[in-house]
C-alpha cells in the first residue's frame, strides 16, 4: 500500500482467487479503516480473478461508501475489464485506465 494525492493505493499482482483474496481483504480493511476512505485498487498486474476476488471488491466498495468515501479499480487487463463489465461491476465500482485517473476521477482519459 502507498498513498497518492490523499488516496490509498493497494496494488494487486498475479491471481486474485480463493487463496489470495483474504490477503487483499486484510489490506482493504486497513485502508478502509480511515475516516472517509479513498482507496484505489491497482489491478494492472492481475492475471486472473474469480468470484471471491470480485466479492472482495464489492465488500470494500460498500464499506467505503458507508464511511463516506470510495473504492475505485484501476488498470485492469483485458480479461478483468471484460469480466467486470459482464457481471455489471464496472459501472457500480468505477473502473479507470490508470491509478492516476482513478485518483483524479478521470474515467475517459
Amino acid at each position: 500500500m502507498n498513498e497518492r494525492s490523499g488516496a490509498v493505493v493497494v496494488t494487486v499482482r498475479g491471481n486474485l482467487d480463493l487463496d489470495s483474496a483474504p490477503t487483499l481483504a486484510v489490506c482493504l480493511d486497513e485502508a478502509l479503516g480511515r475516516p472517509e476512505p479513498r482507496v484505489v485498487v491497482d489491478l494492472s498486474g492481475v492475471d486472473f480473478c474469480d468470484s471471491i476476488g470480485l466479492s472482495t471488491f464489492v465488500t470494500g466498495h460498500n464499506r467505503a461508501r458507508a464511511a463516506g468515501g470510495w473504492l475505485r479499480l484501476a488498470g485492469p487487463g483485458e480479461f478483468l475489464e471484460q469480466l467486470l463489465d459482464t457481471v455489471g461491476l464496472a459501472r457500480r465500482l468505477g473502473v479507470y485506465p490508470t491509478v492516476e485517473d482513478a485518483v483524479a476521477n478521470r474515467p475517459d482519459d
